[in-house]
């Protein structure tokens, strides 16, 4: 495994140069600032959730591949791909909520994003507004404690050990539980895909009392 520990900066760096574009471009068809980029780029800055999404979907880009390493060729089709990781290999990017360690960034097209996180906010004043996005996610507690709110549903508290598999298009917001200050957790979050869904769908075909509703 390689000691190299790829940064948000160096991802977008190399997404920038692969397509020939100036940062002035890449800002144009982002919609992120150019000196936000610039800051981006240089480690000096980094970007939330939604904004990474943002960025992704303005691009024409799947998540999991603006974070994918770089490479000269297309990857060819395959089944049995395998990805090794650890924390220490990461892609780390740091929010004022929380610290995000992107895993597996070495495959490409994946449909699934696993992400460690440290959850450091506490109060609903001090995260801000509810964050959504396309897709599903999973959230599985590793340590400390944790207060989920969503936008729908009444807010609940996670123990190590326990989980919450939510619809990221509604609000949601993950907190460290009182008298926790900071919890540790593993999120996986689906790709905006349609096969994802129809393979979701093919492996249910069949099963009795099963429908798309609860997939």
């Amino acid at each position: 495994m390689s000691s190299t520990v790829q940064t948000l900066g160096a991802l977008l760096r190399g997404v920038r140069n692969r397509e020939g574009w100036t940062l002035k471009q890449m800002s144009e068809k982002s919609g992120i600032p150019v000196s936000t980029l610039s800051k981006v780029e240089h480690d000096r800055l980094t970007l939330t959730y939604d904004k990474l999404y943002q960025v992704a979907q303005r691009l024409g880009m799947r998540m999991s591949e603006l974070f994918a390493e770089s490479v000269e060729e297309p990857p060819a089709a395959i089944t049995a791909r395998r990805s090794l990781c650890d924390i220490d290999h990461a892609v780390r990017v740091e929010t004022d909520n929380y610290d995000y360690y992107y895993l597996c960034t070495d495959l490409r097209r994946k449909r699934m994003i696993p992400v460690i996180s440290k959850i450091r906010a506490k109060t609903s004043e001090e995260f801000g507004e509810l964050v959504h996005h396309a897709g599903e996610e999973f959230v599985y507690v590793l340590s400390g404690k944790i207060t989920v709110n969503t936008a729908y549903y009444d807010s609940v508290t996670l123990d190590v050990g326990q989980s919450i598999y939510i619809d990221s298009s509604m609000g949601h917001a993950y907190l460290a539980a009182e008298g926790c200050d900071e919890a540790v957790v593993l999120a996986v979050m689906s790709s905006a895909d349609e096969e994802l869904l129809e393979s979701l769908m093919t492996i249910h075909e069949g099963q009795q009392g099963t429908t798309a509703q609860g997939l």
